[in-house]
């Protein structure tokens, strides 16, 4: 499952949401180098549910410090235990790397359950920007390899069609990342133009979408990828898989991350589909 360790910020506490938090970071194998976890613990005394978070930053940037406002809001507002993963950039690791990362972390979570504190029931996943394709790449996984139980996903201005052609039709929409930007990004991520047409990699277009996990689409109004995210959502209706929607207006792509009624929408969420009634709030 890959080894771990305490890393510089062990031990630091936060408040910077409802409840405190603890916040540290390990290191486990990655697909194809080691990467970074940084966990944020709500100190409560409870078992929580948990679940990862995936930053965005097109799969050529993006950080664990970058992700620090949405992973310890949500963790703070669902209360959960949220792993934020430091998974592999392109483009020296491209696809599916950053894919099998985050399933890499998806099964180190599940290992550690007990010694993490972790409620029975599955874990979530959230991303942002290509964190939200990479998010949507991990149900996909989990589904098909029957590993790791992967309960529910909040996808938040995700990037889903790597052909960009659902763009087209958003060309009417203000938005403060042009489709230009995130074409550049996928050649980057997906060099090889056969790779694009790989489920994993086009979810928008993938047609085995039944079995996937409770999702919840968050879009930006003024964003151009708020066309195919809410395209997604209605395949995943179509498909059987219970979805929530939700476009919050007068903002823009990168506002989302650090939105706050977006986190507490997806807390909201993640709170509902992760915390059974006969599971939540267990003493220890």
């Amino acid at each position: 499952m890959g080894r771990s360790s305490g890393q510089s910020r062990t031990g630091k506490t936060t408040a910077a949401a409802p409840c405190p938090l603890a916040v540290d970071d390990r290191t486990i194998a990655g697909h194809a180098q080691d990467i970074r976890l940084r966990l944020y613990r709500p100190l409560i005394g409870l078992t929580v549910p948990a679940l990862l978070y995936l930053h965005g930053g097109g799969f050529t940037s993006g950080s664990l410090e970058e992700a620090e406002i949405a992973a310890a809001t949500i963790a703070g507002a669902v209360p959960a235990l949220v792993v934020s993963v430091g998974y592999s950039l392109a483009p020296a690791h491209c696809f599916p790397t950053a894919a099998h990362d985050a399933h890499h972390a998806a099964l180190w979570t599940a290992a550690a359950a007990r010694d993490l504190n972790i409620a029975e029931g599955g874990l979530g996943v959230a991303g942002h920007d290509a964190g939200g394709h990479v998010a949507a790449s991990l149900t996909f996984l989990a589904r098909d390899l029957g590993d790791v139980d992967i309960r529910a996903q909040a996808l938040l201005g995700p990037m889903l069609d790597p052909s960009l052609t659902r763009a087209d039709s958003a060309r009417a929409v203000p938005s403060d990342v042009p489709a230009t930007a995130y074409a550049r990004c996928y050649r980057a991520y997906l060099p090889d133009s056969a790779q694009r047409l790989h489920p994993y990699a086009a979810p928008l277009d993938s047609r085995r979408l039944a079995g996937l996990p409770p999702a919840l689409i968050v879009t930006a109004q003024n964003d151009v990828l708020r066309i195919e995210a809410e395209q997604y959502a209605a395949g995943l209706i179509a498909a059987g898989v219970p979805t929530e929607v939700t476009r919050f207006p007068a903002i823009s792509h990168a506002a989302l991350p650090g939105h706050r009624p977006a986190l507490l929408a997806a807390a909201d969420f993640f709170r509902r589909r992760l915390s059974p009634a006969d599971a939540a709030g267990t003493p220890v």
